[in-house]
């Protein structure tokens, strides 16, 4: 198998960290493209990225926002047999990208998990305990053989893609569906733990107002309940 990774960033307004992602990244993965796709930032983070100069990246800017639907085009102009997904604004998970490769190896899907052990979540206590109890729903439902439904941070073989498509619709919801149904079509999952660091200062977009906050959630359990009602 191509051991060559192509790594999918979306970016919304972080000029301040992008750089250092990005470095990060490069240092931890011998081969890898990373493509990026930016979500019509106003701060000049796709400006920074274009200024990088870079011949491992591929950077996309687009008119529309949508953390699902970044993902898609990420995924189309990929290019290797290992696809992931690193949260832009953690350059720091970086280091975890090695062995997340290495478990490949007897795996179809690596996931950074903060529910197993030496897994922890650092950030506020709200979003700390909407997580749990979205994950803990999500095992309850759902299956209780993943346990980190909702961290996005992963690794896989394209070849997953030959059985699982996901539904670039939504926010971070589009990756419950997404592990579940490659769950249910045999596909080896296996998580491995990371700590999630603490908040930074006006980097979420999922926490940016209560209103957004609260619909997200509410979007979550929807799409939990659409998973029990499809068959595939």
């Amino acid at each position: 198998m191509n051991k060559k990774v192509s790594l999918i960033l979306s970016t919304y307004n972080e000029a301040t960290v992008i750089e250092d992602t990005i470095n990060k990244i490069l240092e931890n993965l011998e081969s890898v493209e990373i493509i990026l796709v930016d979500d019509n930032s106003t701060d000049g983070t796709f400006d920074k990225v274009i200024k990088m100069n870079n011949p491992n990246v591929k950077a996309y800017s687009r008119k529309t926002r949508g953390l699902a639907s970044a993902f898609l085009l990420g995924l189309i102009n990929s290019s290797s047999n290992i696809v992931g997904w690193l949260d832009s604004n953690m350059g720091d998970l970086a280091k975890k990208l090695p062995e997340m490769k290495k478990q490949l190896d007897d795996n179809d899907i690596v996931i950074l998990s903060r529910y197993v052990d030496g897994g922890k979540d650092l950030r506020s206590r709200h979003r700390i305990l909407s997580s749990y109890i979205i994950n803990l729903f999500c095992q309850k439902m759902l299956s209780n053989k993943i346990k980190d439904y909702t961290s996005g941070v992963f690794l896989m073989k394209r070849d997953v893609l030959l059985s699982v498509v996901p539904i670039s619709t939504g926010h971070g919801e589009f990756f419950i569906e997404f592990v579940y149904k490659a769950l249910k079509n045999g596909k080896k999952i296996i998580e491995i733990p990371y700590v999630h660091p603490p908040d930074v200062e006006g980097m979420s977009k999922t926490a940016s107002s209560f209103f957004r906050f609260t619909k997200l959630g509410f979007n979550y359990f929807i799409r939990i309940f659409q998973c029990l009602l499809k068959r595939n």
